[in-house]
């Protein structure tokens, strides 16, 4: 007779070996240089997903699909704010696909499978659960990385790039980072960040931005301020207007605090930059803040920031 204990044992084992079958196909391992991580096919004719650190520098990408075969590769785009890039095989199709699911929908304690080429162990798998949503992580330019998901499924230098996956076999993560040292958290962007970012890079090799030109921090205002101009209770000290910049030609100085851009509210840095999204490049937007106690609105012309630009 089998008992309830090994019964619940079996499922959860039958649930993994499932999802396994479905997505391993897809993970491939990624050469960049000397190098090497994981990456998954998320078009049949040969696109590619990974980390954008695993992709820097590689001016020879090497892809070994699940089969062993090795295909040459080449970079379609690459995006150090999120992390993410995506890799085009060449001489590919008919690739078996990962499905991006919908990360919004994660839960804390869901059951999340991980599987990539850690230190060239081809189709590594691990298990864990989701430990908390809503993280942020600055990326190697500065900016942050919003909404990340933190994972104890265990990862290890190779991983990066790889799938993060629930147990409907869909892809709800992309694996991006371990802390050295720390036993059980792990970091991956969510694919409702990846599916974004991959449709930019394969449809322009790049993923637009809006620039205003300023150095800030969050900072309260303070309830009755708040209340007395009608403003949120919270925004953006500008420390630093860079010169000549968007905010500069609008007249933002250092000193002000930024409530709202385009109408909507600027609580923290990230949310910030939320708000510069590529399609507020090239226009004017309305900028609300308190100067000395008085609420004042700018204009500023956003324009498309470039590599070293960041808010």
């Amino acid at each position: 007779m089998i008992d309830s204990a090994t019964e619940l044992l079996d499922a959860y084992s039958a649930a993994v070996v499932t999802v396994v079958e479905r997505v391993a196909p897809s993970v491939v391992h990624v050469t960049a240089g000397r190098g090497g991580a994981s990456g998954f096919v998320i078009a049949p004719d040969g696109f590619v997903l990974t980390n954008a650190h695993v992709a820097e520098g590689g001016r020879q990408l090497r892809v070994t699909l699940h089969d062993g075969s090795e295909l040459a590769g080449t970079l379609a785009g690459s995006d150090p704010s999120t992390d993410l890039a995506v890799i085009r095989v060449l001489n590919a199709s008919h690739l078996p696909v990962a499905t991006l699911g919908d990360s919004d929908g994660l839960r804390v304690g869901q059951l999340v499978i991980a599987i990539g080429d850690p230190l060239g162990f081809q189709s590594t798998v691990t298990t864990g659960v989701v430990s908390a949503v809503g993280r942020s992580l600055h990326a190697r330019d500065g900016r942050l990385i919003e909404n990340i998901i933190q994972t104890d499924a265990a990862l290890n230098p190779g991983n990066s790039g790889g799938p993060l996956v629930d147990t409907r076999s869909r892809v709800v993560g992309v694996n991006t980072a371990i802390i050295p040292n720390a036993q059980g958290i792990c970091f991956a962007i969510p694919s409702a960040t990846a599916q974004r970012v991959a449709g930019a890079l394969i449809r322009d090799g790049r993923v637009r931005r809006a620039f205003l030109g300023i150095g800030g921090a969050a900072t309260p205002l303070g309830r009755g301020l708040a209340s007395a101009l009608g403003v949120p209770l919270s925004g953006i000290r500008v420390v630093e207007v860079s010169t000549a910049s968007p905010a500069d030609l609008g007249g933002v100085k250092a000193g002000d605090v930024i409530v709202a851009l385009d109408g909507e509210p600027t609580p923290t840095l990230s949310r910030l930059q939320s708000i510069l999204s590529g399609d507020r490049v090239g226009k004017a937007v309305p900028v609300v803040l308190v100067r000395h106690g008085e609420r004042l609105e700018r204009f500023v012309a956003l324009r498309e920031a470039g590599s070293r630009d960041r808010r």
